[in-house]
């Protein structure tokens, strides 16, 4: 059984977002949803570091569609949900950076052998900061060597704060990467850098586009498949 009430969000500026609640008897418990109308063509779903379940939507859509939407979708979104309750940063807990296992332990924060060290307090912001830093220094070197073996040329790397992609490149050759991208295996990353390098060249993702990766990475399908297994990192911090 399925059922919602619609109410308007009064602290957002858009008048077009609006909250839904969503219960799931027997599945989930009332799990809150907010819809983003938009003049976009489809829809589309994420999960937020919070919890919330965001839909985007066409201006047309009718609030029925966009609960048939949520419903059919509701195995992905428990997934979603599991996954991120499951990444803890307690003390003894294990979390993957790069491709390599790290214990997390209190100190101040920093990574010495095998062991991720976040303060006491506010460790969510320390592991931001940190990320930031270990992805500009990963990034920056794994661009460069990748540029050098393959060709390309480009003009600058930097970190950002994006949750809805792992990296991008502007028409002037900039490529920033989201620092999340550390939580990837080396693979992964390797994939979004060579991904972003061969959009130096083709700026869309026409079928040229998608020859130029497979030129640098001929099993590059299988790796962006993989990729899809971790948008849940993206709403980890």
């Amino acid at each position: 059984m399925l059922w919602f009430v619609k109410k308007m969000n009064a602290a957002a500026r858009n008048p077009q977002i609006v909250l839904l609640f969503f219960l799931f008897y027997g599945i989930m418990a009332a799990m809150k949803v907010i819809v983003e109308r938009s003049k976009r063509r489809t829809l589309s779903l994420t999960v937020s570091a919070g919890g919330d379940v965001v839909v985007r939507a066409p201006l047309s859509s009718s609030d029925e569609t966009i609960r048939s939407f949520v419903a059919r979708h509701k195995r992905w979104i428990e997934n979603r949900l599991a996954r991120q309750k499951a990444f803890s940063l307690a003390d003894g807990a294990e979390i993957g950076l790069f491709g390599k296992t790290f214990v997390i332990a209190e100190g101040r924060a920093r990574i010495s052998g095998d062991t991720l060290f976040l303060p006491a307090e506010g460790r969510e912001g320390a592991l931001a900061s940190l990320l930031k830093r270990l992805s500009a220094r990963e990034m920056k070197q794994l661009t460069a060597e990748l540029s050098s073996r393959f060709g390309f040329t480009y003009s600058s790397v930097r970190i950002s704060s994006a949750r809805t992609r792992w990296g991008s490149c502007n028409a002037k050759g900039s490529i920033s990467y989201s620092f999340r991208i550390a939580f990837l295996p080396y693979d992964l990353a390797y994939y979004v850098a060579v991904h972003e390098l061969c959009h130096t060249r083709v700026l869309n993702h026409s079928v040229a586009f998608w020859k130029e990766v497979a030129a640098c990475l001929p099993d590059y399908a299988a790796r962006r498949k993989r990729l899809r297994g971790y948008e849940w990192c993206m709403q980890a911090l």
